[in-house]
């Protein structure tokens, strides 16, 4: 005996003040003014009443499995609400609540008469403790020719709904259509927890999500930077040649004399920043190099994601990027300053 049942029970047994429930009396034999009895010919209604007795004769025993097997003979029958108020009796000291439920409400479909004022009132008295130890559903799906189950059994073919009673606890309800990917969504259900799930389904591209191993920037960053510092090597070595010009024109206008010290910091300057270039050159292709191989070990990895992590997900503002390249000249030195943050 679960703890579901436990409490069904101790829940009655409360609200009946520890006495033992009434069962209905039986069945009258006729047709009359009875809806109940409608369209029941006479050798099916005494067939119902002798299974009927059988069953009552077994639930004071507490046979009930044996009894519940008796009523449901009956009820093929004959639909008495006396036969399932009887059911309802039997089944309360099983672990069926839903059976039970069931046929709680079937025996108040034709209100007090087919039982008595008595009874029907603790008919409903007993459905409503047995609605706040289960849980209720409501599951809806728009989308047509779709076929929504729970936990593994069909429900309905959409577009529908479906409304009802569950035993509280882990579900998974699910939907499937051609073309679409299976859509589950799992629920754990409390006692008294009212479930209201329209389900929608979602194609493979709503569903699929990529990742990276950092912000795509970062790789972009160091390829910017790399070529800015190359680039900046290319300026150094423009000027550079530009001083050993200067520097050559100086020899030749003073017909190949010795150059003074204000000619030689031209060859010397031009020598810095050919050294500088030079580095420049090397800095700035290793930079280029790392930064293509972070963009192909950082390019994205696809990855799917639930329909609830879809309706759930908040929206995400990516970081900008901090990225500054400054080139230095000046001072007899030269080059390019990069800083980024990652």
């Amino acid at each position: 005996m679960n703890r579901l049942t436990i409490s069904l029970m101790v829940a009655l047994a409360l609200v009946t003040l520890g006495a033992t429930p009434a069962a209905a009396q039986q069945p009258e034999l006729g047709t009359g003014e009875r809806p109940w009895a409608k369209g029941v010919p006479q050798d099916k209604q005494t067939a119902a009443l002798a299974l009927f007795r059988d069953g009552n004769f077994l639930l004071k025993n507490s046979l009930f499995p044996k009894a519940v097997e008796k009523y449901r003979e009956a009820l093929k029958l004959w639909d008495h609400p006396a036969i399932h108020y009887n059911m309802a009796l039997a089944l309360l000291n099983l672990n069926e609540p839903i059976a039970l439920h069931s046929h709680l409400v079937a025996s108040m479909r034709y209100g007090e008469a087919p039982l008595d004022a008595d009874k029907f009132e603790r008919a409903r008295t007993f459905k409503t403790l047995v609605e706040s130890q289960l849980s209720h559903v409501d599951i809806s799906c728009e989308v047509p020719g779709t076929t929504v189950m729970m936990n593994g059994q069909v429900l309905f073919k959409a577009p529908g709904r479906h409304q009802g009673f569950v035993v509280p606890g882990p579900h998974t309800f699910s939907a499937t259509r051609e073309g679409y990917p299976r859509n589950d969504r799992k629920r754990t259900l409390a006692p008294g927890e009212k479930l209201t799930l329209p389900i929608k389904l979602y194609t493979d591209e709503e569903l699929t999500r990529y990742t990276r191993h950092w912000a795509s920037w970062k790789s972009w960053a160091v390829l910017g930077a790399g070529a800015a510092v190359a680039a900046g090597g290319g300026l150094l070595h423009l000027q550079a040649r530009d001083s050993f010009d200067s520097f050559d024109a100086g020899v030749l206008s003073c017909g190949g004399c010795m150059p003074d010290d204000s000619l030689a910091s031209k060859r010397s300057r031009g020598d810095t920043l050919q050294k500088v270039a030079v580095g420049s050159y090397a800095a700035g292709g290793a930079a280029l190099l790392t930064g293509m191989v972070l963009l192909y070990v950082n390019r994205a990895q696809p990855y799917r994601i639930s329909p609830d992590e879809l309706e759930q997900a908040p929206s995400a503002t990516p970081e900008p990027p901090a990225v500054s390249v400054t080139p230095i000249v000046g001072g007899g030195e030269g080059g390019v300053l990069a800083t980024f943050r990652f």
